[in-house]
């Protein structure tokens, strides 16, 4: 079942105190707070995606070779059995086993 988001609607007609309820699809919105009795109405609240441009999205560019660098990183690249060249950064050229 979902979780919705109720607030406390003031006399003046300001949100309040807001509070979650675990309620059926089908059931009606709730109109008074089940503890106080003061009136609620639900509240809309926009779920987040990842997406591109989204603050959630993952930095997928890590691996660009200039940012690594830019970053502080030093990349290697297996060349051959036991040896890895250096592609970007301040380490040494060559690591051998």
């Amino acid at each position: 079942m979902p979780t919705y988001v109720y607030e406390i609607i003031r006399k003046d007609g300001t949100a309040g105190e807001r509070f979650e309820v675990v309620e059926k699809m089908t059931d009606e919105p709730m109109t008074v707070h089940p503890e106080t009795g003061e009136p609620v109405r639900r509240v809309f609240l926009p779920f987040g995606i990842a997406g591109p441009g989204s603050p959630m999205k993952t930095d997928r560019t890590l691996n660009d070779d200039r940012k690594l660098e830019r970053l502080g990183f030093t990349k290697y690249v297996k060349s051959a059995e036991g040896r890895y060249d250096k592609v970007v950064g301040q380490g040494p050229d060559l690591l051998k086993r």
